[in-house]
Parts: structure tokens; C-alpha cells; sequence
């Protein structure tokens, strides 16, 4: 009898990848772009991880190349008026705005999620005093609620952060609570409580991993904004301090040059940026559709 459960588990393992591999061919196959946003996505984490072996020079080292020369073989994205190699720049500035993007997101994932989480099951006092608190984040632009954080506490990459994250951290509350709500009278979990489980144990163990699905959209979607917010945040001097490489820094640098002609020096890190925030969107919809049963046809 023993004998027949490793056979059974190898049976069913090769099932399941290839109805995973389905899944995925069928999402791709319907949405091209998913192909595209996949791609995009590895490449951002592989700059991001070895950023610093594959710039070609210095990224703080001025005069590696003439002040303000235009896009050449020597140095492909130009270089900027201290003569820094532009290209350089922008790929170790990768590693910065991703690392604060996906520190801030899961900070605001993880405490967001939890209390939307509480507040939809349990309900009661602490389901008005989370309400409040999300109306009360909401109330703001959101955008000139960061400013003041980072302008109270000071321009550091770890308040850059805070600030992303509390800004972001309504949407996970919201999304959490409504999905909580709609499952907590379900027949799965009248079926786990009648099984003897805690309510703890309802929640973590079947409610949550319900409500992941539009959880994980919401990341991809918040990990663009998160970019922007910390680009925003440096373009207008309230983020990430000079010389460090940063997005938004290098593109209020290239802003003042575009009227005298020297276009790439803004134009590049403003690009790349674009593509970032391209590839976090069309990643939520590929996401969307990969996990959520429901999206399946």
C-alpha cells in the first residue's frame, strides 16, 4: 500500500506543471503583451542585481567623456553636463528605485492586507477605527501627502519609503476587507469552523489565501506607482539627494537642458522610467489572469 503513493505523487506533480504550462500558454496566446511586460520585468531585476557589473563606467566619475556630449559608441546614452556617462547612471539608478518600490509595497502589503484582513472578519471597533484611518490617508492627494511626510521627516531613502508605503497602504486595507466580507458566511469557512478550526486559524489558513488573487494585482499595480512617487519625490528635490543615481533626479537634471538642445539628457532615465511603470501595469493584468481561477475560460 506504500508503494502506490509515490506513484500517485508522480502522477499527479507532471499534472498539475502542465496544467500550470496551459495556463500560461493560454494567457500569453490571449494577451500577447503579458509576453512582453514578463520580459520586461527580468530584465529590470537583472539590472537591478548586477547593475554595478554591467555599467560600463563610474556612475558617480565626472569627465569620463566630454560635458554634454550627444549619444555615441563611446558612451550610447550620452553624458550629462559633469560628464558622467548617462548610460551608467541610468542602470545602477535601477537597483535604487526598485529596492524603495518593493520595500515600500511590501510594507504596505503586509500591514495593509492584516488589518483589512481583521477588519472585514471580525468586524466591530477595529473595522471603524481601520475605515477611518484609510478615509482619513485617502482624504489627501496623495501625492502631496507623501511631500509632507518626507518634508516633516527628511528626504532619506528611508522615509521615501514610509511615505510610499503609507500612502499605498489604503488600497491593500479596502481591497482586503471587501474580499474578506464577501467570504467570511461562505460555505468553505462554515465548513472549517464546523471542523473545530479557530477563527485565527480560518482567517490565515482559508480566508487570506482567497483573497490573494486581487492582492497580487494590487502589487503589481502599486509597485508603478511607487516608482513614480519616488521619481516625483526626487524630480522636485524632495527625494533621493544628488549626486546619487536616481530616475527622477537625472531626469530634473536633463529638464533644464531641453530648451538648449542637449534632449538626451533627460529623455534616457525618462524612458526607462516610462517602461518601468509600462511593465508593473501590463504584469497586473498578466497576474490577474494567471492566479484568479475565475478569469480562466
Amino acid at each position: 500500500m506504500n508503494t502506490a503513493n509515490p506513484v500517485l505523487g508522480s502522477k499527479a506533480a507532471p499534472g498539475r506543471l502542465a496544467r500550470q504550462w496551459h495556463t500560461l500558454r493560454y494567457v500569453v496566446g490571449e494577451n500577447p503583451l503579458s509576453a512582453i511586460s514578463a520580459g520586461l520585468f527580468v530584465g529590470f531585476v537583472l539590472l537591478a542585481l548586477f547593475g554595478p557589473w554591467l555599467a560600463p563606467h563610474d556612475p558617480l566619475a565626472s569627465h569620463v567623456g566630454e560635458p554634454l556630449s550627444p549619444p555615441s559608441m563611446a558612451h550610447w546614452f550620452g553624458t550629462d553636463a559633469l560628464g558622467r556617462d548617462i548610460l551608467s547612471r541610468v542602470i545602477i539608478a535601477t537597483r535604487l528605485d526598485l529596492g524603495i518600490a518593493v520595500a515600500a509595497v511590501a510594507l504596505s502589503f503586509v500591514i495593509g492586507g492584516l488589518m483589512g484582513a481583521f477588519a472585514g472578519y471580525f468586524g466591530g471597533w477595529f473595522d471603524r477605527v481601520s475605515t477611518r484611518v484609510s478615509d482619513t490617508i485617502m482624504a489627501f492627494p496623495l501625492f502631496v501627502l507623501a511631500m509632507g511626510i518626507v518634508a516633516a521627516l527628511g528626504n532619506t531613502v528611508a522615509n521615501i519609503v514610509l511615505a510610499t508605503a503609507i500612502i499605498n497602504l489604503p488600497f491593500y486595507l479596502r481591497v482586503a476587507r471587501a474580499e474578506v466580507r464577501v467570504r467570511r458566511e461562505a460555505g468553505f469557512v462554515e465548513a472549517a469552523r464546523l471542523a473545530g478550526n479557530g477563527e485565527l486559524r480560518v482567517l490565515f489558513h482559508h480566508l487570506i489565501p482567497n483573497v490573494m488573487p486581487p492582492m497580487m494585482v494590487q502589487i503589481s499595480l502599486n509597485m508603478g506607482w511607487a516608482i513614480l512617487n519616488a521619481a516625483g519625490l526626487s524630480f522636485i528635490g524632495l527625494g533621493v539627494r544628488p549626486p546619487e543615481a536616481e530616475w527622477g533626479i537625472m531626469v530634473a537634471e536633463g529638464a533644464q537642458y531641453i530648451v538648449s538642445g542637449e534632449w538626451w539628457i533627460a529623455l534616457f532615465p525618462g524612458l526607462v522610467l516610462m517602461l518601468a511603470v509600462f511593465c508593473f501595469n501590463l504584469l497586473g493584468d498578466s497576474l490577474r489572469d494567471l492566479i484568479d481561477p475565475r478569469r480562466r475560460t
